[in-house]
């Protein structure tokens, strides 16, 4: 059977899996999940008869259903074969990889996506703007998290594992774009970074690292007609206990 991949490229973990797939001509059915756009290929309920997460991404390879960004990016590195630098076989390499990861998740992630809710779902959703006190926090949330990434990973290094490119990259760079395509410029005062962004945008292709991004590069011009009315009826109370 065909790989599925059910993915939503306004979604940072599910453009490194996007990226990961077709970098790597990894072949896959690509099933749209695009819960902000006025037609879906799939929507909340469809996805909840195959995963109780109701997230994207997730895979489904035959009867197995895996999810998580993470996750799903080792699986494929694993069961394709990819090249050795994306998850290296060398057990310090792999560690310094698998390090990103979990860092990721409770730093990076937990700041650069709420420039998106501040500047675009916040005003789409609620009707307000965040206060002014409350923006300056998440945005020095943000700094604190960019001066690490720089301090403790990229350092002198090409690439935040090593000298090569790695699915730290693609998991890194994917969630940077999120503030990058609601105006906030992370890389602007970050040179370090600028200089690792091309170098991933190099190495994964040009060409293919905008096509993933087209999405979140035209969020700003995002309707309110054009939200699931299921997603917005989920995210309007999160956001509005982000204002209190």
């Amino acid at each position: 059977m065909v790989l599925e991949l059910y993915l939503d490229l306004l979604s940072q973990p599910c453009r490194a899996v996007y990226l990961f797939a077709k970098k790597n001509d990894i072949p896959f059915e690509f099933k749209d999940v695009a819960l902000f756009k006025g037609k879906h290929t799939y929507f909340l309920d469809d996805i909840s008869k195959i995963t109780l997460s109701k997230k994207v991404p997730f895979l489904k390879d035959g009867d197995f259903v895996l999810t998580e960004g993470p996750a799903i990016l080792l699986y494929l590195a694993r069961k394709y074969g990819t090249p050795d630098h994306w998850y290296p076989s060398d057990a310090e390499k792999r560690a310094r990889v698998d390090e990103y990861l979990f860092w990721h998740q409770s730093n990076m992630r937990a700041h650069a996506p709420k420039t998106l809710w501040i500047q675009v779902l916040l005003p789409l959703l609620v009707g307000q703007t965040l206060p002014e006190g409350k923006t300056k926090e998440v945005m020095d949330g943000l700094a604190s998290s960019l001066r690490q990434l720089e301090e403790l990973f990229l350092r002198d290094r090409p690439f935040l594992a090593g000298d090569e490119v790695s699915v730290a990259d693609l998991v890194a760079i994917v969630e940077l774009m999120q503030p990058w395509g609601v105006g906030c410029n992370v890389f602007q005062n970050h040179p370090r970074l600028l200089a690792w962004r091309e170098r991933v945008e190099v190495a994964v292709g040009r060409g293919l690292f905008s096509e993933a991004h087209g999405t979140i590069a035209r969020i700003r011009g995002l309707s309110s007609a054009q939200v699931d009315p299921q997603l917005k009826a989920q995210l309007a109370p999160l956001l509005g206990q982000i204002l209190k």
